[in-house]
Order: structure tokens, then C-alpha cells, then sequence
């Protein structure tokens, strides 16, 4: 699906969303028939339009470790607009800052695991997830977008 941030590519399983990410350029798309993927790309669009940035209830199935899972909780409990410092989430958590970068690297559920909420303690982006592209620009854009829309 086209999104400002570039084509997103979406994938469940039965017990939920597995995968939110950006496709390359040449991917092939469809559009996709199961109910979940439809209304997170409903959702999806909603974000962009300004409309909601409610990602809650969506079932989510995503492959990680344990610490992963704990990490992506936390993110989203974030509210959007809002940021965290990684050293904030990883003194919240019991862990190392780059022990936080490397879930928020890891997080295969971009916008929905809100992992470009999360900067670093200048305040930039921090983040260098290579699946997800040039990601210094579009993090401040979706942050930028969530300042417009979503702060309450």
C-alpha cells in the first residue's frame, strides 16, 4: 500500500499481524483479502489522513525473543507526539540503551509498534534500521505528522 513514508508491505498469520514494512521500490504488491490485513491498512490510511493513530486492538503475532516483546510493549504505550529517551525505556526495563536500540531495530510492525517514538538523548533519531530505509528523515516526518495530528 503507498503511503508517504513508501510502499508498505503487510503480512499475518492466524494469530495476528506479523509484519508492517517497508517494501523495496520493485516489490511486487497486491491488495491484500484477509480481514485483519484490510482493516490495518484501513488504520493505516486513517494515520496518514490525520485521522487516528489507534493501533491497540489490533492482534498482533509478531516473531521476536521475550526481551523484544517486553521492549515492544513499552513503545506502545508511547502516546502519539509523544517521545521517549532510549536510555528512559531501558532505565524503565532494567537494561542497556543499545539493548533498546537493537528491539526498536528488530521491530517488524512499523507505525503499529511505534518504535520512531523512541530518540535518542540529544533528541535526534537514533536509529539506523536498515529494513525500514533512510530512516532519520521519515522518523521526523512521522514525528512531525503525529505533532500535527496526534498531541494531545
Amino acid at each position: 500500500m503507498p503511503t508517504p513514508l513508501g510502499m508498505l508491505g503487510l503480512r499475518s498469520n492466524p494469530d495476528g499481524l506479523c509484519e508492517v514494512g517497508l517494501l523495496a521500490d520493485d516489490a511486487p504488491t497486491c491488495r491484500p483479502t484477509d480481514p485483519l490485513l484490510l482493516e490495518t491498512m484501513r488504520r493505516v490510511e486513517a494515520y496518514f489522513a490525520g485521522a487516528t493513530a489507534d493501533f491497540s486492538d489490533l492482534p498482533l503475532a509478531p516473531e521476536g525473543t521475550a526481551f523484544q516483546h517486553r521492549v515492544w510493549a513499552a513503545l506502545r504505550a508511547i502516546a502519539p507526539g509523544h517521545t521517549r529517551r532510549y536510555g528512559e525505556l531501558a532505565a524503565e526495563l532494567g537494561t542497556a540503551p543499545r539493548a533498546i536500540g537493537g528491539a526498536c531495530r528488530a521491530n517488524p510492525l512499523l507505525l503499529v509498534v511505534p518504535c520512531h517514538r523512541v530518540v535518542a538523548s540529544g533528541g535526534d533519531g537514533g536509529f539506523m534500521g536498515a529494513a525500514h530505509g533512510p530512516w532519520p528523515q521519515r522518523k521526523q516526518q512521522l514525528l512531525a505528522h503525529e505533532q500535527k495530528h496526534f498531541r494531545a
